[in-house]
């Protein structure tokens, strides 16, 4: 989609609107069932006629978890033939069926499925189709309480039509996931699932962990058109899943085209950079290109995906040439899907995703002298074999190597000094890091054995490797007081070389049980090992679902599990790190006291832990809308924290396992489809709270130069109230809207003085409401090339913070300042053209 900027940045403002949350709350959520109430009263009549209904999903084989599919074609046949697609969650639905027996099969590239259901007068039947890579069919009575495929975990899939159409001013993957209730993008720029920190969730690409083993955190980059879904699980209580403590997302490629070759290419022209009402280069150029089709037709097929980026981001608050950090990146994505025979099907991919961030670290009190420049290299090889043993068991082998260097840098060797306006001088560290994973899973899944209800068993094994080899410098830091004299140095000992090697292994086994068609059990055990701590745990788990209700439409979802973490490599070699000594100055700049820090770790390192529970019901209210409320609380321990410790002899930089964090969740949400449109609607009430300490502020890409002493409160992604609102609308003209409205809490703050000392207690003054809302409108066209081919065009526009709403990003937090208190930095509108061209 190219990022043609239609009117320039507008610096205009409006008046934060004073409005009350609870009552724009109440009022968001009576609008959201009143519009959905009355769009439902056409076509509930349909229950006085003698037709029933038959829907359902549709998802792959081979992951993690069931992922669904996206376009894929469904057809019912019995008395009457109809077919569909499904939509961008995978869901397929036929509303008015004669009863009667039908033979329904699903069909994607490569991918198959068939079941015979029975469909009864006013009975609405649901099924769950798994593809699988043979022509296997499977003949199963489902009744209209077939709750045996569904999943216990609270787990909501932003499917391929929604990262398509939906607003997306990145255009990159992580920008939608807030569309689902509970993930917000928290003030440093991070995602953060379900109240936990980047480094505590999990990342999974086709089942493949993906996170920076230094780390912990996200380490890999896509480009959007080969993703066929995303998935957030908070709970998985799938034993499959391991290694943290918040929630994990999943994503699957798409596969590729067995039949015939298909070209897409967007994002031609450049964005240009618009200051002042002048022109001044370029703002943004991201070409990307796709291709996928057969190489050996029906047998081997072929994706690859190009994508270079060059994205200037303005921090709006500092001066119009000087305000913009840079990204430079190239990602590239190969795959080859294979059918093996008639039972085995193999992928093997290649990406590659070298980036380099200019300006790191860029804000309103730091300048783009002060900031640092952050040069990412990475690479991961894949390959996945599924063997189906039956008609309804596999084998699935799986392996993957990953590396993943990173180099930070500075704009030069000045003296860093902070002062209370700004920042000056060189940026304080340099490193160079390299890391690499290779790993290796099994899993098998066995065929339904059937006593006391059925049973699905599956069993799997994993092994990791892991190593971390890296550099660190750290050059004197001042801080500046009020007089702009230094009143404090840090100094820090020479530069160390380190490294470090990990193993990881896991064995896990898990029951999908139903007992009856109205009672489905997901029980787990899982058991984890590394060689850092040296320990292994057993984390047992267990999800229920109860059909409360006989036709189906209320269930009783929940169940609890225990959860461990990994360790990120860069604690193990702590103590190897640079150590600090931190000098209180005189009014002349002479030294009156010192404390030197010495890096140790207290206790041993241990894996951080969580105990995590759900309960929801979930209610079909008319025959297009459901409703759910839901409550799910995280507690975990023995995360990891770093705080100064000043003694009488000696002092210590301590990283131990002593934090705490804790997330509750309350959720009310809703769900309206016709074939028109589609509108979802969330209030969520939460509580993320901790530790505050993380490590990785202090020791990861970008450290912080002051470490004060560690506290417990509100977290900084921490959003208490959030309203969310978007709707995916088939309008006149073959137009698609999706307009998006995020409503929720200003993200919380602690004022310091002078010397970065918290003053009172911690986080407890917040940032704006935060309130935007973005719209996509888009298009498809065909245009002739030639007498018999088309050129399929898909083009339209974005606005993003339509209403030019007041969000800032900078806060000044110095008590010494005369403008503490003030915010900076706002999130002014935006506009994005799109046009893509498939042929």
């Amino acid at each position: 989609m190219p990022e043609i900027c239609a009117g320039g940045e507008l610096e205009r403002r409006v008046p934060n609107a004073h409005l009350c949350l609870r009552t724009v709350s109440i009022c968001g959520i009576l609008l959201f069932l009143s519009i959905a109430c009355f769009a439902a009263q056409g076509p509930a009549t349909d229950n006085g006629r003698r037709t029933g209904r038959l829907e359902g999903t549709v998802s792959t084989p081979g992951s993690s978890s069931k992922v669904h599919v996206a376009g894929a074609k469904v057809q019912a046949s019995g008395s009457v033939t109809v077919q569909t697609e499904t939509n961008g969650e995978g869901e397929f639905a036929f509303r008015e069926l004669p009863p009667g027996a039908y033979v329904l099969t699903a069909n994607a590239p490569g991918l198959e499925a068939e079941q015979t259901v029975t469909v009864g007068i006013n009975q609405a039947v649901q099924v769950a189709l798994q593809l699988k890579p043979s022509r296997v069919a499977t003949t199963i009575d489902v009744s209209a309480t077939d709750t045996a495929a569904r999943t216990t975990a609270p787990t909501q899939t932003v499917g391929e039509k929604t990262l398509r159409d939906a607003p997306n001013v990145n255009e990159r993957l992580e920008t939608l996931l807030p569309l689902v209730p509970g993930v917000v993008r928290g003030p440093d720029g991070h995602i953060n699932l379900k109240g936990a920190r980047n480094t505590q969730s999990g990342a999974l690409v086709n089942s493949a962990n993906v996170t920076d083993p230094a780390t912990g955190s996200p380490a890999m980059n896509l480009p959007i058109d080969v993703v066929s879904s995303v998935e957030v699980v908070s709970n998985p209580y799938d034993p499959q899943y391991g290694k943290f403590t918040g929630a994990v997302s999943s994503v699957e490629t798409k596969t590729g085209n067995y039949e015939k070759y298909h070209y897409s290419i967007q994002n031609v022209l450049p964005r240009l950079r618009d200051r002042d009402g002048s022109i001044v280069g370029i703002g943004a150029a991201t070409p990307r290109a796709t291709f996928t089709g057969p190489l050996v037709r029906d047998k081997l097929a072929f994706t690859q995906s190009l994508e270079y980026r060059f994205v200037r981001t303005p921090v709006n608050s500092l001066p119009p040439l000087e305000r913009d950090t840079t990204l430079e990146s190239v990602d590239s994505y190969t795959q080859g899907d294979l059918k093996i025979g008639p039972t085995q099907t193999a992928t093997v991919s290649l990406a590659v995703f070298p980036q380099k961030l200019r300006y790191m670290g860029l804000n309103t009190f730091t300048p783009q002298p002060a900031t640092a420049d952050l040069h990412l290299r990475g690479y991961q090889v894949y390959a996945q074999v599924r063997y189906l043993t039956g008609d309804e068991s596999a084998l699935i082998s799986q392996i993957s190597y990953k590396t993943y260097d990173a180099d930070v840098s500075a704009q030069s060797d000045d003296p860093y000094q902070l002062f209370i306006e700004t920042t000056e001088g060189g940026y304080f560290n340099r490193q160079a890091r390299r890391t690499s994973r290779l790993e290796w899973q099994e899993s098998y899944q066995f065929a339904p054995r059937h006593f006391l209800g059925t049973h699905e068993f599956k069993a799997g094994l994993n092994y990791a490797h892991s190593s971390y080899d890296g550099q660190q410098t750290f050059l004197p830091v001042e801080l500046m007081g009020v007089s702009g004299l230094p009143i404090e140095r840090i100094t820090f000992t020479p530069p160390t070389t380190f490294g470090v090697d990990q193993d990881e292994t896991a064995w896990f086994a898990g029951d999908h049980w139903s007992p009856s068609n109205r009672v489905t059990l997901d029980l787990g055990l899982r058991f984890d090992n590394d060689t850092v701590t040296g320990t292994t745990h057993v984390a047992p788990r267990a999800g229920f679902i109860l059909a409360l209700t006989n036709d189906g439409k209320t269930l009783l979802k929940g169940g609890v599990g225990m959860f461990y973490d990994r360790v990120p490599l860069i604690y193990p070699v702590f103590e190897h790190l640079p150590e600090r000594t931190v000098s209180i100055l005189d009014e002349n700049g002479e030294v009156s006291s010192a404390n030197e820090y010495v890096n140790r770790i207290g206790g041993g390192l241990h894996n951080p832990e969580s105990i995590s529970w759900n309960a929801a019901i979930e209610r079909q209210v008319l025959e297009r809308l459901t409703i759910k409320v839901a409550y799910e609380q995280r507690n975990t321990t023995k995360d990891f924290t770093v705080s100064p410790v000043s003694g009488a002899i000696s002092s210590v930089t301590l990283l131990s396992n002593t934090g705490r964090d804790s997330y509750r969740e309350y959720q009310v949400a809703g769900r309206y489809q016709s074939e028109r449109f589609t509108l979802n609607g969330s209030y969520v009430r939460s509580r993320a709270y901790g530790n505050l300490n993380d490590p990785a502020l202090f020791f990861g890409n970008y450290p912080q130069a002051v470490i004060q002493p560690d506290a417990r409160a509100r977290l900084p992604f921490d959003a208490p109230n959030r309203l969310l609102f978007w709707a995916d609308v088939s309008g006149p003209k073959k137009l698609t809207l999706i307009p998006v409205w995020d409503l929720h809490t200003g993200f919380p703050y602690s004022p310091e003085n002078q010397f970065r000392e918290y003053v009172g207690p911690r986080d407890t003054r917040r940032y704006p409401r935060f309130s935007s809302m973005d719209l996509q409108v888009s298009r498809p066209f065909s245009l002739h090339v030639g007498e018999k081919r088309r050129l399929q065009v898909r083009a339209g526009f974005g606005v993003f913070n339509v209403f030019n709403h007041f969000n800032p990003r900078d806060v000044q937090n110095n008590l010494d300042s005369d403008r503490f208190g003030e915010f900076f930095n706002d999130a002014w509108r935006e506009y994005r053209g799109k046009f893509v061209f498939q042929f």
